[in-house]
């Protein structure tokens, strides 16, 4: 656990110096983006909607929610829907360790404004500095893969990140629509 804790000390550091950052750069300047893993795949999300990474703890079971939804979480007094994107992206669900974290992410819903949701990784892995250039597409998998929910690939030296869109992918309103289409029902 040590470990753990050392990482996240590591991303407050680096979040709050992005925050800084960010006040002084345009859209067209380097972005950073926490890394994750899930299912041994490298995904990653853009550090300014990170609010902080928590290790793994039982959630509060909440009914007739998508079966991706694992509950709600008392965050300092606020109640934050935890989901898991392994569930979410229909991979094989597997059992949560010690390195499993909740990343906590501010989503922009539009009309509703912000909502805190937690997301569920295997592990926090580093935070990337990825200049906008370097950013690709989304390959064009056809009409019956959905890449709406990527903003687009990194491809570095040792990896490739697949990174992530969280206003769309955790989009709450979404989730009734989701959850009709499931039972099948409007």
């Amino acid at each position: 656990m040590g470990g753990f804790l050392a990482d996240a000390e590591r991303f407050v550091i680096a979040s709050e110096s992005a925050r800084m950052t960010a006040q002084n750069t345009t859209d067209q300047q380097a972005g950073q983006y926490l890394t994750f893993e899930l299912a041994g795949e490298a995904y990653g999300v853009e550090i300014l909607k990170v609010r902080e990474i928590r290790g793994w703890e039982p959630v509060r079971k909440m009914p007739n929610t998508p079966r991706f939804v694992k509950g709600a979480l008392n965050l300092r007094g606020a109640i934050v829907p935890i989901i898991d994107l392994r569930e979410r992206f229909n991979m094989e669900a597997a059992p949560y360790t010690p390195t499993t974290v909740v990343i906590v992410i501010s989503v922009e819903t539009g009309a509703s404004g912000p909502v805190v949701m937690g997301i569920v990784a295997d592990a926090v892995s580093d935070v990337l500095d990825i200049e906008p250039n370097a950013l690709r597409d989304a390959p064009n998998l056809g009409s019956k893969i959905n890449t709406r929910y990527m903003r687009g690939m990194y491809v570095g030296k040792h990896q490739m990140v697949m990174l992530l869109d969280v206003d769309k992918l955790l989009n709450p309103e979404e989730f009734v629509d989701l959850d009709s289409l499931s039972t099948g029902q409007p």
